[in-house]
């Protein structure tokens, strides 16, 4: 994980968007500071902050569905900003799902990939996948990797795709491959042969 990228999620774990979100993040090799913001509500400065960063103004934010909106009448013109804020702070499922702060910005991340917007940072996925379907001929040539035998290639693909957390590459070449130029080999399928078992 790359623990030197200060993300923060304000997260509600039963919401989907939420959940792909984080899954995102954490993709792109971040383990971020996770808040739970139905359990841990911000409080009004932090609230007011995040909806600065983001150039929103509180009626923006909130969220109408599965929430006490209707019921409070919050569609009616007459509620000022501090007065949404502060229903919001009341009723924290008022607060729309998941604010994202990281160094690159601060957003509402609605749909999931406005995430990518404000981190910058590789998504493994994407990489990981190009590079497990790579044939052995075209991996060294293209990377520089051996691949994986096919039995290993359908294991990590399906661990990847079931959305195992942190980097699978775990500081171990030899879960995904092994750097062909490590062994400078004359033939690469017999280092793939023996080395990717």
């Amino acid at each position: 994980m790359t623990e030197a990228v200060p993300v923060t999620i304000y997260h509600n774990p039963t919401c989907g968007t939420s959940r792909n979100t984080l899954a995102l993040i954490r993709n792109a090799g971040v383990e971020p500071t996770v808040i739970e913001y139905l359990k841990t509500p911000p409080d009004r400065a932090t609230l007011i902050d995040l909806l600065r960063r983001m150039g929103m103004h509180p009626r923006q934010l909130l969220r109408e569905k599965g929430t006490p909106y209707a019921e409070l009448g919050l569609a009616a013109d007459h509620w000022t900003d501090d007065q949404l804020i502060d229903q919001m702070l009341a009723h924290p499922i008022l607060i729309n799902r998941p604010i994202v702060v990281t160094p690159w910005g601060v957003k509402l991340c609605r749909p999931s990939e406005t995430v990518l917007e404000i981190l910058p940072l590789p998504q493994i996925g994407e990489f990981l996948h190009f590079y497990l379907s790579l044939s052995s001929s075209e991996i060294v040539t293209k990377v520089g990797y051996v691949p994986l035998k096919p039995s290993a290639l359908t294991a990590q693909t399906t661990r990847l795709d079931e959305g195992i957390k942190g980097s699978i590459l775990g500081g171990h070449g030899a879960v995904i491959g092994v750097k062909s130029d490590w062994f400078r080999p004359d033939d690469p399928e017999k280092v793939r042969a023996q080395l990717v078992q």
